[in-house]
């Protein structure tokens, strides 16, 4: 089979989707707004198939090569992480979301309310 034809092709699908999927397509760029901070969050899938055949040619000793390649992306955005002075958010888009994701979304605002209830609690202690 014809190894270079078949690394062609494959380089050349690589090269297509590195260009479409970076680390700025799952994290994008900052979008400030004043005091506020929104930093866009995707979740990117992609699949890629290749491939091809040697043919005897009709004539002659030669052989023909066939093959092809293809590739699919998706990007779904899912998320924002958004920052307001020292408060940091993260913004679900919809509400298909595990339990898991709740929790990591509310993470941060519940760390706060416990640390408030424990500041609270002793300072009830002292004044006793």
């Amino acid at each position: 089979m014809g190894e270079n034809s078949i690394k062609g092709i494959m380089d050349t699908t690589m090269e297509k989707l590195r260009a479409i999927v970076d680390a700025d397509t799952i994290i994008g760029t900052p979008i400030v707004t004043g005091n506020i901070t929104m930093i866009p969050v995707s979740k990117v899938a992609f699949g890629m198939a290749t491939g091809g055949s040697d043919f005897a040619a009709k004539t002659g000793n030669n052989t023909m090569f066939g093959g092809g390649g293809g590739a699919g992306v998706s990007i779904v955005p899912i998320s924002f992480i958004v920052v307001s002075g020292d408060n940091v958010k993260m913004l679900p888009i919809n509400n298909d979301y595990t339990a898991v994701d709740k929790a990591i979304a509310l993470a941060p605002e519940l760390f706060e309310k416990v640390k408030k209830l424990f500041s609270k609690e002793k300072s009830d202690t002292e004044q006793l």
